[in-house]
């Protein structure tokens, strides 16, 4: 996996490179199946100018399709915990829609109490 972050207005990145590298390898386990030449993940971490708060946003491009994901917390870390979140909900979702989950759900049977 291709990853590339940006840090806008940042001045201590150690922390939040540790948290991010952590959080990346997490959501390597999710995209095995895809060639690692394939997949790059695009971030962009930037503090705003008049309030402690920190954005996140994250692109993530797959052979299959892109997802977008964004933390917005007043701290760096949360930030980044939020959009990986957000992003690891995003790719579980879209790898079900290619296996096609939707169509092995077994429906309920609808049998009626007799009272």
């Amino acid at each position: 996996m291709n990853v590339s972050i940006n840090y806008n207005g940042i001045e201590s990145r150690q922390p939040v490179e540790a948290e991010v590298d952590r959080l990346v390898g997490k959501l390597g386990k999710f995209l095995k199946s895809y060639s690692p030449d394939l997949v790059q993940l695009h971030g962009a971490l930037e503090k705003h100018p008049r309030k402690v708060e920190y954005t996140f946003s994250l692109n993530l491009s797959l052979p299959t399709g892109t997802l977008h994901s964004t933390g917005v917390a007043p701290d760096l870390r949360l930030s980044a915990k939020q959009a990986f979140a957000d992003l690891e909900r995003q790719v579980k979702k879209h790898q079900a829609k290619l296996r096609r989950d939707y169509q092995w759900k077994r429906k309920r049977s609808r049998f009626e109490a007799v009272a």
